[in-house]
């Protein structure tokens, strides 16, 4: 009889968990809160050679996905080129990537089923869900993100902890674009750095019409935000409502989605500041650090951002999910004894993701030290220069001195 596992979590991380768990002949179910589908959800990925491997591997297929760019570049705020070098890369859509996985999962993906909580002993776990639900298996894999309901009963004291900065995140339709805003931001990796602040975008792959690809344009954009006054001043929405560590884009104040506007008018490069303009539904992220103490604890497996979530200029966070999963079906299937498996996964993945989480604290350093003093300041200006901003975020060479 085949082992069972239930994989809470229908993101990115938890589909790659499902599939290769039934590559190797588990019986698997995935668990989504949410009743509907994912994919007109999130933003854009830094691609890796390890993402394209998993992805390949997960579902049978090598067509590829995203847009190559040849190089970056940084841009001074009236536009000009401070700096610029060749960096051939593959920038994606979290969504397509979504879909490209979503489409083999047919048959085991359930929607709305949303874990509640779960008990485990030597050989079985049991996962309770709030429409009533009772399920037994082998495995439980929690793949359900930052606020991980499996996590917060295994490590009740692992949470996310702000760092002292927020993102604006945006994607714009190439069509929408000037073309002139095209022509700038369309071959390269951009970079635009504002005193204090840091700019960063790429073009991604859209869903195709009428069989033709489509592009649209994905940025980032770091601000500090003092956690006792202006974040929370950010958080309050236009119901009201006091949100605390995200809000739902369609929640944001008009007065606060407006001074970013005006901000970016005044601080960015000219065509930076057309893509923040004609962004539709502008998406405020505050940046968090989380770690989690191990990655495997009797019989539950964590994985992707559940367990650790680094802040986002290393670029790294669908990749590290993609990797976990792989992992995890690797080591099942080269152990008898689940529970050597899961000490081989906590071993090998725990290492990786802690040293993630400190490599992209290093490039955020500069971000963090705004609200700090000015001696900070000037320690933490080691990544600060564009030269080290534009060769360093969101790659993975050199992991050995990390």
């Amino acid at each position: 009889m085949a082992k069972r596992a239930i994989v809470i979590g229908g993101s990115i991380g938890g589909l790659f968990a499902g599939l290769f768990l039934k590559r190797i002949g588990w019986d698997v179910t995935i668990h989504e809160r949410v009743g509907e589908e994912l994919g007109a959800r999130g933003a854009g990925i830094v691609t890796h050679d390890e993402l394209h491997d998993a992805l390949a591997a997960a579902t049978g297929g090598r067509e590829p996905i995203g847009v190559p760019v040849s190089g970056r570049v940084v841009l001074a705020q009236d536009g000009s080129v401070v700096c610029e070098t060749l960096r051939p890369q593959i920038l994606a859509s979290w969504d397509q990537v979504w879909q490209r996985l979503r489409a083999c999962s047919d048959g085991f993906y359930r929607h709305g089923s949303a874990l509640v909580s779960f008990e485990q002993n030597d050989s079985v776990v049991t996962a309770r869900f709030a429409d009533g639900a009772r399920e037994n298996a082998d495995l439980l894999v929690a793949a359900d993100g930052i606020q991980s309901t499996v996590r917060k009963q295994l490590f009740p004291d692992a949470q996310p902890r702000y760092v002292g900065y927020a993102a604006w995140r945006g994607l714009v339709e190439e069509t929408e674009l000037s073309p002139a805003a095209r022509d700038r931001l369309f071959d390269c990796f951009g970079f635009c750095l504002p005193p204090r602040e840091q700019m960063l975008g790429y073009p991604v792959d859209g869903p195709p019409i009428a069989s033709q690809p489509t592009r649209r344009y994905n940025y980032v954009w770091y601000r500090p935000a003092d956690p006792d006054r202006e974040l929370p001043r950010m958080l309050k929405g236009a119901d009201g409502h006091q949100y605390v560590g995200a809000i739902p884009p369609d929640k944001l104040h008009p007065d606060i989605v407006a001074e970013m506007r005006d901000a970016a008018t005044r601080l960015l490069a000219p065509a930076f500041a057309e893509a923040v303009s004609k962004t539709r539904k502008p998406l405020l992220q505050p940046i968090v650090d989380l770690e989690t103490p191990a990655m495997a604890s009797g019989r539950v497996a964590i994985l992707g951002d559940a367990a650790f979530v680094a802040r986002p200029h290393v670029g790294a966070g669908v990749t590290k999910a993609a990797g976990d999963a792989r992992a995890l079906a690797e080591v099942l299937s080269a152990h008898s004894s689940i529970d050597d498996a899961l000490a081989a996964y906590n071993a090998q993945r725990h290492a990786f993701g802690q040293r993630i989480v400190r490599r992209a604290r290093d490039l955020g350093a500069y971000m963090q030290a705004q609200l700090l003093s000015e001696e900070e300041r000037q320690l933490a200006e080691k990544h600060r220069s564009p030269q080290a901003v534009m060769t360093e975020t969101a790659t993975m060479h050199n992991m050995a001195s990390w």
